[in-house]
């Protein structure tokens, strides 16, 4: 799971890194904010995979594996449908997008001919979720790394080809995007085959049982609520720095591609948490749980502090590869002790995110996230006018350590509702 989520921020870099080879800062600025809305957009559903991962794993657990297929065909279905609603409301979705925080007409111009194309597999990239959650949940790990592998892989080579080889710019990332997703709603649905092979999968009494419907219903709007206010942090952040300029936005992007691999690399330990809490869950073992929370937890720290010991020895270099314009690079050193702190303090929220969602706790997790999102937004006020983008920046980690907190208190409760 580290290598499968490792390949995803890479490709955010590349993205990043490839139209930055254009040496102006619009073309970086136009993808990052095409690529917030779009992300802010599908990670909403991104309770398909959180929730799958915990049902589909205490049914594993418990031993119903008719009850393991049909989860997928239900997972799937809120997939299609979601796709398909945000294909027709794509013309106010982001009109509405580009009104909360309007950046310079180059870069909204670019960024709208982004979206414009990348919209139309919205039913291809949510169905990922689901299916990614589904395998994760049946310790499928090697299939997860191969549908990342090569989703994200092609899509690197296909960057390379459309922006540097055929000059499409801005439109050559999205085009490559789609190819990507497409690709990997496919292979997903081949490694997910064995769930087909039994008849409980289109059995539609099974899959809409009204009991098992309302329990999928209330687990997923409150992980929707919870992933709703943590992707309003992180737009906000793409949004409140684009008031500072272009060049501050490119710096930004630049930066962010840190914390994202740190937080991609960490969700493998997270995914694994997932699983082995599910299945501890399913089989009524408390003593399992907590096995397997520290177990996690440990290796998750391990990586924290070796991501923060790389962007400290390798963030210079690393900054001047991704970007061409020395005003974005001289920007982004500025900020780059950001990205050393951040692994360290976000330790914590990511892995209990994992602990919580393999639970199937959605309700202390909307809650927690709930009140770290105020105290974010409290964080912004106070500092914002003071520091500047460096306010910002200490808003978002400040939230970090506030989801670790919340969460943590709640831990004994989880560990006590396994039994």
């Amino acid at each position: 799971m580290v290598l499968s989520n490792a390949t995803v921020p890479i490709l955010g870099a590349v993205d990043v890194g490839v139209v930055g080879q254009m040496g102006e800062a619009a073309p970086i600025g136009a993808v990052a904010m095409g690529a917030i809305i779009l992300t802010t957009v599908y990670w909403i559903f991104g309770f398909l995979r959180m929730g799958t991962v915990g049902l589909v794993g205490q049914a594993a657990g418990a031993g119903d594996y008719d009850e393991v297929s049909a989860w997928l065909t239900r997972a799937l279905l809120v997939a299609g449908i979601g796709g398909l609603g945000l294909i027709l409301l794509q013309v106010p979705l982001f009109w509405a997008a580009f009104q909360l925080s309007p950046a310079s007409e180059e870069v909204e111009n670019l960024a709208r001919g982004y979206l414009a194309i990348r919209i139309w597999t919205a039913p291809a990239a949510i169905a990922v979720y689901a299916l990614t959650g589904w395998l994760i949940a049946m310790e499928r790990t090697g299939a997860v790394f191969w549908i990342q592998l090569s989703m994200n892989g092609v899509n690197i080579a296909l960057n390379f080809v459309f922006v540097l080889g055929l000059g499409w710019g801005v439109e050559g990332v999205a085009i490559a995007t789609v190819i990507a997703e497409a690709l990997g709603a496919g292979l997903g649905l081949w490694f997910c085959r064995g769930a087909f092979a039994r008849p409980a999968w289109r059995d539609r009494a099974r899959v809409l049982e009204r009991a098992k419907l309302v329990r999928m219903a209330l687990l997923n709007t409150d992980i929707l609520l919870r992933s709703a206010m943590l992707m309003i942090i992180f737009s906000s952040f793409v949004f409140i720095g684009a008031r500072f300029g272009d060049v501050t936005l490119a710096a930004n992007e630049v930066l962010i591609q840190f914390m994202y691999i740190t937080a991609y690399a960490m969700d493998g330990f997270a995914f694994a948490a997932e699983t082995l809490i599910a299945r501890a869950y399913g089989r009524k073992d408390r003593a399992r749980v907590r096995k397997s929370a520290i177990m996690t937890g440990m290796w998750g720290m391990v990586v924290c502090v070796l991501t923060a010991g790389a962007f400290l020895l390798a963030g210079p270099w690393l900054i001047d590869l991704m970007a061409k314009d020395v005003d974005v690079q001289i920007e982004a050193r500025d900020y780059l002790w950001w990205m050393v702190a951040a692994p360290l303090v976000g330790c914590a929220a990511w892995m209990l995110d994992g602990i919580f969602i393999g639970a199937a706790r959605g309700r202390d997790m909307r809650n927690m996230m709930a009140l770290s999102f105020v105290i974010y937004w409290v964080a912004i006020l106070v500092l914002l006018p003071v520091m500047g983008n460096h306010g910002l920046w200490a808003a978002l980690l400040i939230s970090f350590v506030a989801r670790g907190v919340t969460l943590g208190a709640r831990y004994p409760a989880l560990e006590r509702g396994a039994a």
